[in-house]
């Protein structure tokens, strides 16, 4: 669809979306980023936007010399991997069930971890260098670094999930959803805290958009975090998915693998559009550069799109990060019951129990109607459906 400009008081907002779809919390979360005055050229909306801590969820916001941390929320480096498969539909047997607690013991989930480090070489050969920066990471993380040793390739809790998905043609495929699990976090808190209390803060439309300026020691610090976070998060991605590959090769013997695919969707990049370099924070949201391959996700009983990237300058080359949420979790859990998540989670082998009913399919937006809503910005290349759900 050609996005629809709804005019800011510094800049416009620009949204792949109906304005009357956005839920007026969102909107005016929207209308307080767009104000901000290093915020550059327009805000960029995409159709699975939704009313976020800190900032809304589906925004692509590019500032001059300036980042909100709020603005990249609390998981940084959170996003998506995937790999397609040589195995087809007929070679998973019927009963999914087994390989489902294969994968549940071979990827600690919720707030379990590792009891050993589960990181090898085979993951990446520059180890030793990642860890020992941890020592320069800002000193409110101490006494962190065994936790962050021990999640490294654990899934977390929440809406992150390990899928076995079959796509359109019956090939098997991979997928998982993270972040920087407990560190990434804490470092997002920290720096959270710091920007509050900035003099330059103070007269904010809304607190929570707090930013640092360039040129600063505190700006230099969140950088430098920032960057070791969305690291971090994809490290443990690749960690877990070569985990679940070893889970498949133990079963399968022979299965072979395609090139992963990976994306952040919780991340601050610098970027250069419309002539200028920016920071450009993209908060549920995917970069889709020309010929760029990223993942949008659906529910856990939907199914989910690989995409390949327009390019599209208007939306800062960006895509939606997922279906988004039409109702929050409270809401879900009030209105659903389990036999609604059994009813609708049916030939997905998953959890059916209260504790994910916040995760109902019908929580979500359509994720068709919401690749409907992007098609100038990218182009389906496989529809994948799963058939087994892991979450935390």
């Amino acid at each position: 669809m050609t996005a629809t400009t709804v005019p800011g008081r510094h800049v416009d907002i620009r949204l792949w979306t109906r304005p009357d779809a956005v839920e007026p919390e969102a909107m005016r979360q929207l209308h307080n980023v767009a104000s901000l005055p290093w915020t550059f050229h327009h805000v960029a909306v995409m159709p699975d936007v939704h009313y976020g801590k800190g900032a809304t969820v589906g925004s692509v916001i590019a500032m001059r010399d300036a980042v909100s941390p709020a603005a990249v929320g609390v998981d940084i480096g959170c996003g998506m991997a995937a790999v397609r498969t040589s195995l087809r539909a007929e070679d998973l047997p019927d009963d999914l069930s087994r390989l489902r607690a294969r994968l549940e013991a071979a990827v600690p989930v919720g707030f379990a971890q590792h009891k050993a480090t589960a990181f090898t070489e085979r993951d990446a050969a520059d180890w030793p260098r990642f860890w020992k920066a941890f020592d320069e990471l800002t000193p409110a993380v101490r006494g962190q670094a065994a936790k962050a040793l021990h999640q490294m390739g654990t899934l977390g809790g929440g809406n992150h999930f390990i899928e076995i998905c079959l796509d359109t043609t019956g090939q098997v495929w991979v997928m998982l959803h993270s972040g920087s699990r407990g560190i990434g976090n804490l470092l997002a808190q920290h720096h959270i805290e710091v920007a509050r209390g900035l003099a330059h803060n103070r007269s904010l439309p809304d607190p929570e958009l707090a930013v640092f300026l360039a040129g600063t020691p505190q700006m230099a610090a969140y950088r430098h975090d920032l960057y070791w976070a969305q690291d971090y998060a994809r490290r443990n991605r690749t960690v877990m998915l070569r985990l679940i590959c070893d889970v498949l090769r133990a079963q399968f013997p022979g299965v072979s693998f395609a090139d992963p695919i990976s994306c952040h969707h919780n991340y601050v990049a610098e970027e250069t559009h419309f002539g200028e370099d920016v920071l450009v924070t993209r908060k549920g949201a995917i970069r889709a550069g020309r010929g760029d391959l990223g993942i949008i996700p659906g529910s856990m009983g939907t199914g989910s799109y690989i995409v390949r990237g327009l390019g599209n300058p208007e939306s800062f080359e960006s895509a939606s990060h997922g279906a988004g949420r039409r109702m929050s979790r409270t809401k879900a859990r009030k209105r659903f019951t389990e036999a609604d998540l059994a009813e609708q989670t049916a030939g997905v082998e998953c959890r059916k129990d209260r504790g994910v009913v916040d995760e109902i399919p019908a929580a979500y937006k359509d994720i068709n109607e919401v690749l409907r809503n992007q098609e100038d910005l990218v182009e389906i290349v496989a529809k994948l459906k799963q058939v087994v759900c892991v979450k935390g």
